[in-house]
């Protein structure tokens, strides 16, 4: 089925998926320190919520944190005192966005993505949002386990660059856009959202993503929904779909 968006024809049923999904087992990708997720029948007295065990209907509990446990979408309320909900920031779901590959960068002992690479990589583009996919882009990132490990990240100054470029949405495949252990300076968030300054409270920032090697750099449109949890961050499923030309 094709849909008009502005000027441009997108195929809804072609979309590329970006979304990691959330399992209840060790294979789940994870980071920040804490134990899997877990799926598993509710139990209460007698009652095990599984059809197998005698019950009507299969009925899990299941526990997960957002940041965590694969991809998510996170709103300012990440990182403020005060309360913002990612379902009441997040109001239109359709951007145009860019997909861009990036090799981070040694910088002192970590790898990081610089604002000179994402000068060159965005030009004089006009976007709404911007997908970034780290080299080397393995398989293994939907189950890697991320703690301890000192992922790549971005330096403030490639997230103030975001923010001068008009980007209001952006999209990572690793588990957060800071460092891992900062002490709580989270600078590119603070950058990202402008948090001295006039917060940019509709800014998204999307996590633990996922960009198959099929999918080229270049333009898209993005769809990206979130499940409707009143938090500052909730699972999410991004979705690309090419500009037909």
């Amino acid at each position: 089925m094709k849909a008009k968006i502005k000027n441009d024809t997108i195929d809804l049923s072609k979309p590329l998926d970006l979304s990691i999904s959330i399992r209840g087992d060790a294979l789940n990708v994870n980071a920040w320190y804490i134990d899997h997720p877990t799926i598993k029948p509710h139990e209460e007295g007698d009652f095990v919520g599984k059809i197998t065990e005698g019950a009507s209907t299969n009925f899990n509990d299941i526990w997960f944190n957002p940041h965590a446990h694969g991809t998510h979408t996170e709103c300012v309320g990440h990182i403020t005192r005060e309360s913002y909900s990612v379902n009441r920031q997040l109001r239109n779901f359709f951007f145009l966005a860019e997909v861009i590959t990036i090799a981070p960068e040694k910088y002192q002992d970590d790898f990081v993505i610089s604002k000179k690479q994402l000068q060159y990589a965005l030009g004089n583009k006009k976007r709404e949002a911007v997908v970034i996919r780290t080299l080397p882009n393995l398989n293994e990132k939907r189950s890697r386990q991320y703690s301890h490990t000192n992922p790549a990240y971005l330096l403030e100054e490639a997230a103030q660059l975001l923010v001068a470029k008009g980007i209001q949405h952006l999209l990572i495949d690793l588990p957060s856009i800071d460092r891992e252990k900062d002490r709580g300076a989270l600078l590119a968030h603070r950058a990202f959202w402008d948090v001295e300054g006039t917060i940019r409270a509709h800014a998204t920032i999307t996590e633990f993503i996922f960009v198959g090697n099929d999918i080229a750099d270049g333009k898209y449109y993005l769809n990206l929904q979130v499940a409707p949890f009143e938090n500052d961050a909730s699972p999410s499923r991004p979705i690309l779909y090419k500009i037909e030309t």
